[in-house]
């Protein structure tokens, strides 16, 4: 079991994520085998059909921790907020 692993991230859903989790915000505290971005995907997406929905087609899905861009690499630590949005386009 992986140590120094405790405490809540901040998850928050938009547009159609939030549409399909049913929630805007949520407080989730994953397993410590749940590093990445990607690992917190995959965990959310198997903890009920609205989150597998939204996760569905994870290349449709865009990220940023604590406010700044991020792929499924990207490590997450407690304390984070993690933020899953769709692709957005300026115009």
């Amino acid at each position: 079991m992986a140590e120094g692993r405790t405490g809540t991230l901040t998850v928050l859903y938009f547009a159609w994520l939030r549409e399909r989790t049913g929630l805007a915000e949520e407080q989730v505290s994953p397993p410590a085998s749940v590093t990445t971005v990607g690992g917190l995907i995959d965990w959310l997406a198997a903890r009920d059909a609205g989150h597998a929905a939204a996760f569905a087609h994870q290349a449709a899905v865009r990220c940023a921790v604590n406010q700044d861009f991020a792929d499924a690499a990207t490590p997450v630590r407690p304390g984070d907020e993690v933020a899953f949005f769709p692709p957005v386009t300026g115009g």
